[in-house]
């Protein structure tokens, strides 16, 4: 399956500046296959050390940092040769060995001519660790996020389609096969965006085995957080994560401690949900008090709403089954509307935008406020259905006067009184 990562793994490649790569993000998101894959088709050669799996790599960084001695007694584990820029060094679950981290500050120095890329699933909450020495400034960082809807609307054969979804966006014009697209919108809400789950439809369209896999994936976010958590953090950490459909569930879906435990305050859970964001397990949306470049100035960071990455693990952990969004059952519009507004916060985030949300004095919300690249502060209003009367995006628009605003629903594109309106299932062309 192709992926957007690809694009960024080949600027990396042929970049004059180039430094160690780090890619992480949440586990089974597809990271080690992503650069395997890379690797395979851009080097001569590949050796890849996998510090979870293979002990003796760690004797290896034990001894000192010397880049050129490592590098001389892993050619001799791998039992290849290892090539000034025809090799790829791929350091996969890095975070498990301090010192590889470390070492890559002297990889960056000393032989920058080695390519070298080291991934972890868990390595923002190692770098989070006192014990850990992190290469400031001597590595790029890339996050790989599931796969967003173009990703899976490729991995189904439907590039002429994504070309077709483009073209109606840029141009504010209907799209004659729109129906075709939400019906693979709804199948995205029910798969999500694991690759291994997408591959599990394309070969059987079995939901009966993806929510199995889905389960499996959400029992091991838990497990890791056994793993690398200390028991009584490990409890908070379950808490949090536990409470997600709860919280998105409700009506005000505002983070409310009360929802992981009676009595349960921000000053015991604020590590926990750190974890949760830097595992990359969770998108972090919060609210802005103003609409005004720039949107950092007017974080409040008290008040936030929390989302899961992957909005068919959200769906895992409703309990919801497929057919019950993909049929269109009478009684989960909360439920449908819940997941269309996780699926845009995961499509933002994987656009590199912070997902925040504006609310005005407990009168009016706005589901999301983003500045784009120039600057501009742009507010976007969720529909899950045709229904896109919004008193709030008027009264955003009327105090801030944005260039404009996007309207996100079922209803098919447009462009009406300064609104861009597009349907859910072309937020990744945002």
């Amino acid at each position: 399956m192709e992926r957007k990562i690809k694009n960024t793994l080949l600027n990396w490649k042929n970049s004059v500046k180039r430094l160690p790569l780090i890619v992480h993000g949440a586990r089974q998101v597809g990271k080690t296959y992503s650069i395997l894959k890379f690797g395979k088709q851009y080097y001569k050669n590949i050796l890849y050390f996998n510090f979870e799996s293979n002990s003796l790599l760690n004797k290896i960084f034990e001894k000192d940092l010397s880049p050129n001695r490592i590098l001389k007694e892993l050619s001799v584990l791998s039992g290849k040769t290892i090539l000034k820029n025809d090799s790829l060094i791929f350091f996969d679950e890095i975070q498990t060995t301090e010192k590889a981290l470390t070492s890559l500050k002297y990889f960056a120095e000393q032989t920058s001519q080695y390519h070298i890329i080291a991934a972890g699933s868990l390595l923002g909450v190692a770098i989070n660790r006192e014990n850990y020495s992190f290469p400031v400034g001597k590595v790029e960082m890339q996050i790989l996020h599931p796969m967003d809807f173009e990703e899976f609307l490729w991995a189904i054969q439907q590039k002429n389609g994504v070309e077709i979804i483009r073209e109606c966006f840029n141009n504010n014009s209907e799209c004659s096969l729109h129906q075709h697209f939400m019906n693979l919108y709804k199948t995205y809400l029910c798969t999500g965006g694991m690759p291994q789950v997408v591959k599990e439809y394309i070969e059987t369209s079995d939901f009966d085995f993806i929510t199995a896999i889905q389960k499996n994936i959400n029992d091991a976010y838990i497990a890791d957080m056994a793993k690398y958590a200390n028991p009584m953090e490990t409890v908070r950490i379950m808490g949090v994560f536990n409470s997600i459909p709860a919280q998105l569930a409700k009506e005000n879906q505002k983070f409310q401690y009360k929802h992981i435990k009676s009595g349960a305050r921000s000053n015991v859970y604020q590590v926990s949900i750190e974890w949760l964001r830097a595992s990359g397990v969770i998108v972090f949306s919060p609210k802005v008090t103003e609409g005004k470049f720039p949107l950092s100035v007017y974080t409040d960071n008290n008040s936030f709403k929390i989302y899961m990455a992957d909005t068919g693990l959200l769906l895992s952990k409703f309990g919801v089954s497929a057919n019950a969004i993909l049929s269109e059952v009478q009684g989960f519009d909360n439920i449908k509307g819940v997941l269309a507004e996780n699926y845009v916060a995961a499509a933002l985030s994987t656009n590199e935008y912070v997902p925040n949300y504006w609310e005005s004095e407990g009168k009016a919300e706005v589901d999301f406020i983003i500045q784009n690249k120039n600057g501009e502060i742009i507010p976007i209003e969720v529909k899950s259905s045709e229904n896109v009367r919004s008193k709030s995006l008027q009264q955003f628009i009327s105090r801030y006067k944005p260039v404009y605003s996007i309207r996100i629903s079922s209803k098919n594109f447009g462009f009406e009184n300064n609104i861009k309106s597009i349907p859910l299932y072309s937020c990744f062309c945002i």
